[in-house]
This record gives structure tokens, sequence and C-alpha cells, in this order.
């Protein structure tokens, strides 16, 4: 057992109190950032790379049917829409990883 000068207690019980404090607000602050949260954000990555690719495969096949040729517009359009969709995906997760330092470096963490 380690015995603390009275001075020590006051400051270090303040310091954990003021720490407990930030924490209770800064979770008030983001209630809505819970499961549904990272559960929305996970359909959007989703539908970001979803929609392009499928878009792009639906224009190759109407181009495969309307203008024939040796190569598949098919193939070419629909990997052409999963890159765009994974470009499209990156942006979200990135933006809101910034989102996410952005507020931890206001919040001094």
């Amino acid at each position: 057992m380690v015995d603390k000068t009275p001075s020590d207690k006051p400051s270090s019980l303040a310091q954990e109190v003021d720490a407990d404090a930030r924490r209770k607000l800064r979770a008030r602050r983001h209630e809505a950032r819970g499961v549904w949260f990272g559960l929305g954000m996970m359909g959007l990555v989703g539908w970001s790379v979803v929609v392009p690719t499928l878009l792009g495969a639906a224009l190759g096949i109407w181009l495969d049917r309307h203008v024939p040729g040796q190569h598949s517009w098919t193939l070419a359009l629909l990997v052409a829409g999963l890159t765009l969709g994974c470009f499209n995906a990156w942006h979200w997760v990135a933006k809101e990883d910034r989102a996410i330092q952005r507020e931890q470096e206001e919040n001094g963490d």
C-alpha cells in the first residue's frame, strides 16, 4: 500500500473526475454513433460499390447487344464500374476517418 500525501489526492482525483466528465460529455454528443451508425456506414460503403458495378454491367450488356465486336463490353464496364465503386467507397471511408481524427484532435485525445 502506498501512502499519498494529502496534496496528491485532490489533484489526481480532480484529474480522474475531469477525464470521466469529458468522456461522458463526448458520449452524449455522439449518441447516434452506435451500432446503427456502423451498420449504416457499411450499407453506404456497400451501395457505393454495388451501384456503379451494376450500372457498368447493364451498360455493357446493352452495348454488347447493340454494338457487336470481338471484345466483351460487359466485362470491361463491369470492371470499370467495380473500380469506380471501390474508389467511391474509399472516399467515404477516408472522409469519415478524417472527421474522427479531427474530432479527437479537438478533444485532446
